[in-house]
């Protein structure tokens, strides 16, 4: 196991009643060669987490071109949305930042969801680009966004007014935000604004000056590389090489949610998400691939 599979293997380890796994296939090496070297046909539909969806809809993109009697059709709407719509049977695949038990809302389910790990993640604090802060303490992250502290001067910054962008309670980047960063200090959600996609809040805190949110690395690459400021925790960048070291703290596991174990389309859409010959696509896309994490 490398560095990183360690730190990442032991951090997000537990997710509820729901069966937890690293590998996206249970049979033997040679069911695999099979299953790879058969086309692929059917329907697949996915939903759920927008940190995750970049990637899945890349990966949707390259399987079909392979396998063309499969569609594979993905949507955003946070993680909660996916984690209660593959529950409920409306999709094959909830799409989720955090474990199933932490956004399952009929707790009945949770034995029969099963959690497949497909990539880790890091996320960012970004600010706008007039914003003139470096890098924030985690005290001063909870500070800001529970309302504490409302003028960048009290950071550091210039003489401005913080205007927090915070995302809903579906939002599993949210959760993900709250567990690692604000620990016991309640976000204030009567602060600034709230935009329900990565996305949305890249457009929000780009054209909002003294803006504030968290955003997963994913949207901050390729040509949005420099489109917004991107803040240091504890004087330390948000690099695939800081969590390995153990240095940044705000990351997860992007997961892929079934009811029951994967199979046929769903199992082979969700295999090519998290293997070998996707891998080095996940990397350029501000993942981290599976590959890296055992």
């Amino acid at each position: 196991m490398s560095m990183v599979g360690l730190i990442l293997a032991g951090a997000l380890a537990g997710c509820g009643n729901a069966k937890d796994s690293d590998s996206t296939t249970s049979g033997s090496d040679d069911s695999k060669k099979t299953e790879a070297s058969t086309e692929l046909t059917g329907t697949v539909t996915a939903a759920g987490s927008t940190a995750l969806q970049p990637l899945a809809e890349e990966a949707a993109n390259e399987i079909q071109s392979s396998n063309p009697e499969l569609t594979v059709t993905v949507q955003g709407g946070g993680s909660g949305t996916g984690v209660n719509q593959v529950a409920s049977g409306a999709v094959d695949i909830g799409n989720s930042d955090v474990p199933s038990a932490d956004k399952l809302e009929d707790k009945t389910k949770a034995d029969k969801l099963v959690d497949t790990k497909v990539a880790g993640i890091a996320f960012a604090m970004v600010v706008n680009k007039d914003v003139k802060v470096e890098s924030l303490t985690e005290k001063q992250i909870q500070d800001i966004f529970s309302g504490k502290v409302k003028n960048w001067k009290d950071v550091g910054g210039n003489d401005e007014k913080i205007n927090v962008i915070n995302r809903p309670a579906s939002s599993g980047t949210r959760a993900t935000f709250e567990s690692i960063l604000m620990k016991d200090a309640k976000i204030d959600d009567s602060l600034g604004t709230a935009q329900d996609s990565n996305g949305a809040v890249e457009q929000s805190v780009n054209s909002t000056p003294g803006s504030i949110s968290y955003l997963a690395m994913s949207y901050l690459v390729g040509d949005k590389k420099d489109a917004l400021k991107v803040l240091k925790i504890n004087d330390v960048e948000p690099t695939t090489e800081n969590v390995a070291a153990n240095k940044y703290p705000f990351w997860a596991y992007e997961y892929m949610i079934t009811d029951g174990e994967p199979k046929d389309a769903v199992k082979g859409f969700i295999d090519f998400v998290s293997g070998e010959d996707f891998a080095d696509t996940v990397e350029k896309m501000g993942y981290i691939p599976m590959s890296e994490l055992k």
